[in-house]
């Protein structure tokens, strides 16, 4: 898997603090931006998250280009609605070339492991016979896999992303988006570090765990009423 910020809001994190202090301001926004010191827009995106107020980071977007996830992750993905995908066709691009993610669950089974990859492989060779029979890609692309890697760029808002991952953070989440979202989370870092330390599970902000199982970072709702003591980790 990779995971590469191409394109984002410049000077993100005073973006969205400007936008914010404008409606409360008879200055410009332009004006605000220059003006705002560090301290002020870290007090200022504090209060924002603290307080609920998260529209002003719909302002600043982040494009990545995400390449070697699995069909199951992307399906998984593209339920963030409030983003935009492009997403390697199946329909017009060949795959003859089999690329392909294995679970490490599965990989720590051998002969397992064999017979996924016997399955697989299986699996392309009839799709690359369809190819040479003339079937058109879009229609042998049925019978490939849903382990079969595929390559997108996503746009989100920061906003977004502060709530897909306070979602697919959580350590409960399916692997494959836990580990995508925690190289986005990297990528945010280097470019917006503020930003960046806002994406975390929801927990964080909840103070306790709402799934009916924790993972142990925080007690669930009902550990605390019965007074179980934990505490994050």
């Amino acid at each position: 898997m990779q995971v590469i910020l191409t394109n984002f809001t410049p000077e993100s994190e005073r973006a969205i603090a400007a936008a914010a202090k404008l409606s409360t301001s008879q200055l410009s926004a332009v004006e605000l931006k220059q003006r705002l010191s560090p301290e002020q827009i870290d007090n200022l995106l504090s209060q924002l998250i603290s307080s609920g107020h998260l529209s002003p980071f719909e302002h600043a977007n982040f494009t990545f280009v995400i390449d070697g996830i699995s069909r199951v992750a992307s399906h998984q993905l593209v339920r963030h609605r409030i983003a935009s995908y492009t997403q390697q066709s199946q329909r017009y691009v060949s795959l003859r070339k089999l690329n392909y993610v294995t679970p490490a669950t599965i990989g720590a089974k051998r002969e397992l492991e064999a017979k996924y990859r016997e399955m697989v492989q299986a699996a392309h060779k009839l799709y690359c016979e369809m190819l040479d029979a003339g079937v058109p890609a879009e229609d042998a692309r049925y019978v490939l896999p849903s382990a079969m890697e595929t390559k997108l760029v996503m746009t989100m808002n920061a906003r977004e992303l502060m709530h897909a991952c306070s979602l697919r953070l959580c350590l409960r989440a399916q692997w494959e988006l836990v580990e995508l979202f925690q190289r986005i989370k990297q990528e945010v870092e280097k470019v917006a570090p503020r930003l960046g330390a806002e994406l975390k599970p929801k927990c964080f902000a909840l103070g306790y765990c709402d799934e009916r199982q924790s993972c142990g970072l925080f007690p669930t709702l009902k550990e605390i009423k019965g007074g179980v003591a934990t505490s994050a980790k």
